[in-house]
């Protein structure tokens, strides 16, 4: 099906992607496969211009993980890959909080951080202005703090703040229904929108509306769940009713799309197709099969504690990231937010979350 030509706007935010696609390239990429050039910058540490040495053991790092309670699939996935990529490391000793969405017990776990002396922290707040504070005192003390997802409300918190793009999550979620209905000025598109008070949401719907904007759709029914399948399910059989044609549905979670897939073959709905939201495993095996809605999903990387593991380390090490060269980590890092299809489905399954 023929793509619309790109506006302004849209071409403007092709080029962010590609950057953002070349950031997260950059994070999987720190060993190098190319050799190094005899008039390459010198090396910084191990790390390096050419970042070969970068997986060698180094000096033992000692590092401190708090996040939020795993009461969702992708939080859940959050702790496990901080995990995983901790035991990569023979020089890495990971020291994991018990995770809670109590702010004052979460401060509390960064405070006995910085009591142990842990030469890292690597933080997932529940709430990153109420988490500043305690982060702040952490970096005074000398001790690397990598901010992960929600961030804290001062820069100086953090020496690195690992990011998803909630915006760009929209952007290539309304992309995606362009091309594939760019071509149906009537076409009929529906939103089911995460936590309508919280400005992840808000990104994420900001984005979709201005990616259909430029091939000239916009949102016609949208209805707002809270990230629970039982939200997710309430929330579809809502605009399933209010709504008795749709050719396009997106869906901003896929756990709470566990729900929204419930009410949509309850309903005996089939004529529109589904895009999810973060990447779960269910919906890949499920746009791998072919016999759902559901044609594609928006990854939002469940991998940005495993990195803020690996980046830690890299600091805390005096290393740099193998293909920049830059001698320094990044302070800020933004992760892509792709589309999964059945074409790519194959190369994000190791990665996906369980719903």
């Amino acid at each position: 099906m023929p793509v619309p030509a790109p506006t302004t706007a849209r071409r403007r935010w092709s080029t962010a992607l590609a950057a953002a696609a070349a950031g997260a390239l950059l994070l999987t990429g720190c060993t190098s496969n190319a050799p190094a050039e005899e008039d390459a910058p010198p090396a910084r540490g191990a790390g390096g211009a050419g970042g070969g040495a970068n997986d060698e053991p180094g000096e033992q790092v000692v590092i401190g993980f708090s996040a939020p309670a795993a009461d969702h699939g992708w939080m859940g996935a959050i702790t496990s890959a901080a995990r995983a990529e901790a035991e990569r490391y023979e020089d890495v000793e990971l020291r994991v909080a018990e995770g809670t969405n109590d702010v004052n017990l979460q401060i509390s776990q960064v405070e006995q951080f910085i009591n142990e002396g842990v030469d890292a922290i690597v933080l997932l707040p529940y709430d990153g202005a109420a988490l500043t504070e305690v982060a702040t005192r952490a970096t005074e003390a000398g001790i690397t703090v990598v901010n992960v997802d929600r961030e804290f409300s001062s820069p100086a918190a953090a020496r690195v703040t690992v990011l998803g793009d909630n915006y760009g999550m929209g952007v290539s979620a309304g992309t995606y229904v362009c091309e594939r209905l760019g071509d149906r000025p009537g076409a009929v598109v529906a939103e089911i929108a995460g936590i309508d008070s919280l400005p992840l949401t808000q990104d994420r719907s900001r984005g979709f509306s201005d990616a259909l904007r430029d091939c000239g759709l916009e949102v016609a029914n949208r209805v707002a769940a809270d990230f629970t399948v039982q939200g997710g399910q309430a929330a579809a059989a809502n605009l399933l009713q209010a709504a008795p044609r749709i050719d396009a549905l997106w869906n901003h979670d896929d756990d709470q799309g566990v729900g929204v897939m419930a009410a949509v073959e309850e309903a005996g709905r089939d004529e529109f197709l589904m895009v999810g939201g973060a990447g779960s495993r269910n919906v890949m095996e499920q746009i791998r099969s072919g016999d759902s809605v559901l044609e594609a999903t928006v990854v939002y990387p469940s991998t940005q504690a495993a990195d803020g593991v690996r980046l830690a380390r890299l600091v805390e090490q005096g290393k740099a990231m193998g293909d920049l060269v830059e001698v320094e980590v990044p302070r800020t890092v933004q992760l892509y937010a792709p589309v999964v299809t059945a074409e790519n489905v194959e190369q994000y399954l190791p990665t996906a979350f369980d719903s």
